[in-house]
Parts: structure tokens; sequence; C-alpha cells
């Protein structure tokens, strides 16, 4: 079997999750696969000296970055440490980050490779809070704040924390196939589910809450009855207002168009009916308020990138499973 060794960069004020989520998941490859290990594991910190994590954690590295061999996959985690990172770590990746053959960063990490100058020209992500930073402080990376990870080539990137466990995952599969990165899922009890395309927050999440209670209601109103008519006069009429006093206040409170709140809205009502239900398309078209399979076909492929009878056939929670809780 090919190894392909990880080499994880530790700095003070690393996010513990951005460290151990990926290494658990790259460890447990060895525990399916046998040995040899697939993914031989090894930390390092610029002395080699443990680093404390932005918890309070202590981690101790294996060795210092300068003696640290020229890995297969560089990855590169956040945390507060990168907001005013060491200069000589910085400049530490500048050099040598290029010759791995594959650079993944875990949420702010991507900050830390923007400033190396390993981002320009790439398309990237990072934790949402820290998108607009990423795309104001450094314009020439083309920053997409929406996925939970981003491949580019041999660059990958992830959003906030666990973003970090599904792009592992996807990385696993891409090496070793699909069952020995689901046995590891199944091991680590998370859901091999969640394609990179995902948005890192459902719709509700994404958008802000009204202020005012007439809109708050309608936004109940959308994400409880997604198969109703939802256009923007019969949203307006429900909050009593103009169509286009309506559509005007409800992106002034929320920070999006009703439209584009409503079709939120519906792929993640149709993505849950095709994961843990075991209804067709048609139905799930019907349910969601696309009308036709047609339609929701062509907003998964849009949003997703896959079609919706592929969506299922790989996302679907296999009966007699629990499906997570949301």
């Amino acid at each position: 079997m090919t190894q392909r060794p990880v080499l994880v960069v530790l700095f003070d004020g690393v996010q513990s999750l951005d460290v151990t989520g990926p290494v658990e998941v790259f460890a447990g490859a060895h525990q399916v696969a046998g040995a040899p290990a697939p993914y031989p594991i090894r930390t390092a910190s610029l002395d080699g000296a443990p680093v404390r994590t932005g918890s309070g954690l202590r981690l101790a590295a294996d060795g210092s970055l300068a003696d640290a061999p020229r890995p297969h996959t560089l990855l590169v985690p956040g945390g507060d440490g990168t907001r005013d990172p060491d200069p000589r770590l910085v400049d530490w990746l500048r050099v040598h980050a290029p010759r791995a053959e594959r650079l993944v960063s875990v949420c702010t990490g991507a900050v830390l490779l923007a400033r190396a100058g390993l981002l320009d020209g790439r398309r990237a992500t990072t934790h949402w809070a820290f998108c607009d930073h990423l795309a104001r402080h450094h314009p020439e990376v083309e920053v997409d704040p929406d996925p939970i990870f981003v491949r580019d080539g041999t660059l990958a990137t992830s959003a906030g924390v666990t973003a970090g466990i599904d792009l592992a995952l996807a990385l696993v599969e891409e090496d070793l196939g699909r069952d020995v990165a689901l046995t590891i899922a199944r091991h680590l009890v998370v859901f091999l589910r969640r394609p990179g395309n995902q948005a890192q927050f459902s719709a509700q999440l994404a958008a802000q809450t009204a202020r005012r209670e007439p809109l708050r209601e309608v936004q109940r109103f959308i994400t409880e009855h997604p198969s109703a008519d939802l256009s923007v006069d019969a949203l307006a009429a429900r909050a009593r207002l103009s169509p286009r006093h309506f559509a005007r206040a409800f992106r002034a409170e929320t920070g999006t168009t009703p439209g584009r709140y409503v079709e939120r809205v519906r792929l993640e009502h149709a993505r849950r009916l095709l994961e843990d239900t075991g209804g067709g398309v048609q139905e799930a078209a019907r349910a969601a308020g696309y009308g036709t399979p047609e339609a929701m076909r062509r907003a998964f492929v849009k949003a997703l990138g896959t079609p919706p009878a592929e969506y299922r056939r790989r996302f679907r929670t296999p009966p007699g499973t629990t499906a997570p809780a949301r």
C-alpha cells in the first residue's frame, strides 16, 4: 500500500480540534487498512517544543519543522495563533509548503497560507467568520465563503473545526476508496455524507434573523412550508407590506433577498428528504416546492454540483441507521 506521510504544523494558539480531527481520520485509516500505515503522521513546531492550544491544552511535537522530512500531505490548522503568527512560521511555509504533494488547511490555517503567498490566484475557503478578513487582506485569493471545503488542484482548504474532519474523510476516500472512508466515519460516529460544496450554514443560520416580527414570521413560514406559494407577492401579503417594501426590508434585515432565502430553504429541505427518507426524487421535488424534478435537478447541479439522484445515492442514510440530530 502506498504510504502518504502527513506532517501537521503546530504553533501556540492552535485550535486543538483542527489538529486532532483530521489526525484521527488519518490514523483511523491504519486501523481499517492495516499495516503499513497509509498515513504516517508527524507533528512539528518551529523549535520542536510543545505548544499550548487556544483552549489551554498542551500538545507535544514530534520534532522541529526544520528537521521534518518532506511530507506527502502538509496540514496547516487554524486557531487564534494565526492572527499574529511568528514570522519564522510564515517563512517556513513559504519555502517548504510548495514541496508537499498535497497542501491542506483547516479553518484559519488558510490565513497562514495566504500570508505566505500560497493562495495567490487560488480558490480557497476558511471559517465563515474570517472569510471577509481573508478576502479583504488578500484580494489576490479567490475566497469562496459558502462551502465546507474547497479543492483547487493539490490545494485543499476547509471551513471551521469539524469541516477538517469532512475534508480528511474526502481525502481518504480519494486515496483509499469509499469503503475505508465510510468505516472510519462510522468509528468516529460521524456521517460520510457532507460534500465539500455543502454550505457552512443551514439556510436559517446563513441569514440573519429579522428584527421585526412580521418578517421573522415570514422566515418561519418559509422554513415550515417550503412547498407553499413563496413568491415575493405572497410573502409580502403575509407580512402586510407592499412587495417592494417587503423585498427591501427583508434584505436589509436578513442580509439576503427573499428569493435567495427561499432557494436555500428548499434546497436544504430537499437534501434532508433525499438523505433521511426512502422517498424518490419526484416526491422530494414536490415536497420541497420545486414543482418538477427538472427544476430541482437544476437547483442541485447549480448549488452542489451533482444531480439529486446521485446525491441521494451517495448521502442517503442507510436503512436502519439513525440519522444525526440537526
